[in-house]
């Protein structure tokens, strides 16, 4: 088959074509026919920083870690699918398991689900990694029915997801963003857009909570904006964080006895710890789409799997609105 590969890490480093065998699977794997796979900020940064990060693989390596595609060959192991089942999530690019840059990809089972019905291949491909983010922060949290949520990143990646999963658990919601358009797409998902770059969180947390804070608050920024999440959030509230690795002052979140949740999502396909975890969240994320409440945001420009180079750059350039998503 072939395949996309960068054949050494670095802000240079480019993907070049590969000839490459055909993978082989084991009893518990099933071998997908790839239709899209996404783009994710991990995946830059694997790119750029190599074996900084201990969990990049090993060069020439096949990034990439969401898909969607066609199911062509089963594990003997297997009974949940058939042979041309449609199935989405988020497989590979990292450490020992071959990532989604090629036409074909082994993986195991227990970190796919059947895509939802309503959404294109382009469309699910978007969403496993951000998806199952967005989920695992907000029920972490312990969202519930009538909270409110303030989301940080509205229009990003894992934040236009939390957006919307928060309003289909019934909470009123809230996202900052940093821009007119950006207002637009959250508050058509049925969210009140915030400009974090005109108004102050305690202009907000005021205007909007009078004065007693956000019971759950996503950040999908983090680093020194969690400072900002601290501030926004109620007494003994929750903060859910995609991006922790900080030197940060915990003294606000002591005093108001706030609940940390430090979301990483790879822990499943790293250490092989309760896989399963994928599986059944994609599971729910289908049936949340299928019913009208769930739709991956794309960015606009559209690209093949031969514009990989282009599409990976777009994102670290950071000019994408939504998900950048390569069909094969």
């Amino acid at each position: 088959m072939k395949a996309m590969a960068v054949k050494s890490y670095g802000e240079a480093a480019i993907f070049e074509e590969v000839e490459m065998q055909l993978p082989q699977i084991s009893a518990d794997q099933v071998l997908i026919k790839i239709a899209a796979s996404s783009v994710n900020t991990v995946d830059t940064m694997i790119k750029r920083m190599g074996k900084e990060l201990a969990f990049s693989p090993s060069t020439p390596a096949i990034l990439g870690m969401d898909v969607a595609g066609e199911i062509v060959e089963i594990g003997s192991n297997i009974n949940q699918y058939s042979i041309g089942d449609e199935v989405y999530g988020c497989v590979g690019g990292l450490s020992d398991l071959q990532g989604t840059s090629a036409e074909f990809v082994a993986v195991d089972y227990r970190l796919i689900a059947h895509k939802p019905t309503n959404l294109s291949m382009t469309e699910a491909a978007a969403l496993p990694l951000v998806g199952i983010t967005a989920y695992e922060g907000l029920t972490r949290a312990h969202i519930k029915k009538g909270q409110k949520v303030l989301i940080h990143g509205g229009t990003g990646g894992v934040g236009h997801v939390a957006v919307q999963l928060a309003q289909y658990f019934g909470a009123d919601v809230y996202a900052t963003v940093g821009g007119e358009k950006q207002m637009g797409i959250v508050e058509n998902y049925g969210a009140i857009g915030i400009n974090y770059k005109t108004e102050k969180v305690e202009d907000y947390v005021k205007m909007y909570t009078n004065n007693k804070g956000f019971d759950v608050v996503f950040d999908s920024v983090g680093g020194l904006n969690m400072l900002k999440s601290f501030e926004a959030a109620s007494l003994n509230g929750h903060v859910a964080t995609t991006v922790s690795l900080c030197d940060i002052d915990l003294s606000l979140m002591h005093f108001k006895g706030l609940s940390l949740h430090v979301v990483f999502m790879l822990i499943p396909m790293l250490h092989n710890f309760k896989r399963e975890q994928y599986m059944n969240t994609l599971s729910i994320l289908s049936r949340i789409a299928e019913a009208g409440k769930l739709k991956p945001l794309l960015d606009q420009q559209q690209f093949t799997i031969e514009q990989i180079n282009e599409a990976y750059q777009k994102l670290a350039d950071k000019k994408a609105i939504g998900k950048i998503v390569m069909q094969h």
